[in-house]
């Protein structure tokens, strides 16, 4: 192999190595964000049965609207539903199937920011 073509082959072949690891990552991360977001979301679904999608309600369901809180507020509530400082129906129960990030999540997700 001729040696001036040979310094520059390494660097060449470094350099594709790079943009297609480059890209790869790129890619790993998008979908690591598309699942993180899609596993948020599913989270806030499980509140769709009672309260509405995003918590918008369901009509003459007697049920909370509670895409009236801000998150904090609804964070509080849900922890006070886990502890049992707040009493309910079903809502004790439910909460009490979640860990205390999954109800962030829930609350990030369907609380007014």
């Amino acid at each position: 192999m001729d040696p001036m073509r040979a310094k520059y082959l390494k660097p060449a072949i470094l350099a594709v190595l790079y943009i297609g690891f480059s890209q790869w990552s790129s890619v790993a991360l998008a979908q690591n964000a598309d699942a993180s977001n899609l596993y948020k979301r599913g989270l806030a679904a499980t509140c769709a049965n009672c309260h509405g999608t995003d918590g918008i309600g369901v009509p003459n369901a007697g049920m909370p609207i509670i895409n009236n809180l801000t998150s904090e507020q609804m964070l509080t509530q849900l922890k006070a539903f886990k502890s049992g400082a707040r009493e309910g129906t079903i809502m004790p129960q439910l909460a009490k199937g979640y860990s205390d990030e999954q109800l962030a999540t829930i609350a990030n997700q369907l609380g007014k920011k």
